[in-house]
């Protein structure tokens, strides 16, 4: 008699709330559905770009829906350096990182859950080394709904929603910046394609200086900050516009020091 072989487990893409880090937060139950707080609350496995954020998050949870096991007992396993911090997505044949080990759980037959500390795990976060691991090993890949930020953004802009990329932080230095900024409007204004880009909050305002004064007059820039958080707020105007903002009120630019994602175009 042939024994029939254990069902795998899923690998569970959970989205979380983009509050993290901020003074105010949302309800739980007013930025994810029930469908997915109920999905969160039956785990019990974890693949975590921080542990510590994914308990507090779990915590919130149990606060609307019981959990099958306690914060004490979960198993969180964090996601490893090189591809927390770095990703593994570079030039054709660059090493790429190996997360088969990490699912070991859901071969034995348990779902897990892959979670960043805010918005969706893989989308402008770590985690797409264990999305494609679980592809390899015939895993079946779920994910849940819940925010995204750059599709908020991105949708609230006014910009091309049907042709976009998204391109991650911008460089630090100055002059460095300028140069990215100028390549960023040309592709921009030459294509079409709407130019989504993120920052540390507490570097939003330089940064929305310096796209304000560096853009040329007519190139459309939006801001989104604070979504989905109690006073979020969206503004997309031409940089000359910006410029007149700012500079009548400098004080405004100190107002987005919420997550933001910022979005250029035509």
């Amino acid at each position: 008699m042939t024994v029939p072989a254990k069902p795998t487990g899923r690998l569970l893409l959970v989205p979380t709330p983009l509050d993290h880090g901020c003074d105010s937060f949302s309800p739980l139950d007013a930025v994810l559905p029930l469908a997915t707080i109920q999905a969160v609350a039956a785990l019990d496995c974890w693949v975590s770009e921080n542990a510590k954020s994914t308990r507090a998050f779990l915590k919130r949870v149990a606060d609307v829906c019981p959990l099958a096991t306690s914060v004490q007992e979960q198993q969180i396993t964090e996601l490893p350096r090189e591809a927390h911090k770095k990703g593994d997505h570079g030039a054709a044949g660059a090493a790429r990182v190996d997360a088969r080990a990490l699912l070991a759980p859901a071969l034995q037959g348990r779902d897990v859950g892959l979670i960043s500390e805010a918005g969706m795990p893989a989308i402008a976060d770590p985690g797409s080394s264990l999305v494609r691991a679980a592809h390899e090993l015939g895993l079946t890949v779920v994910p849940l709904s819940g925010p995204v930020s750059l599709m908020l953004a991105l949708a609230a802009s006014g910009l091309n929603g049907q042709h976009f990329a998204f391109v991650g932080y911008l460089p630090r230095e100055g002059a460095a910046r300028q140069q990215r900024i100028q390549e960023l409007e040309k592709l921009a204004l030459r294509t079409g394609q709407t130019q989504l880009f993120i920052e540390t909050p507490y570097r939003n305002a330089a940064l929305l200086q310096a796209l304000a004064q560096q853009l040329q007059p007519g190139t459309r820039l939006a801001v989104a900050s604070g979504l989905t958080l109690p006073a979020p707020q969206v503004r997309s105007m031409p940089a000359k516009q910006w410029r007149d903002v700012l500079a009548k009120a400098p004080a405004d630019a100190a107002a987005w020091d919420q997550p933001a994602v910022f979005a250029l175009g035509a």
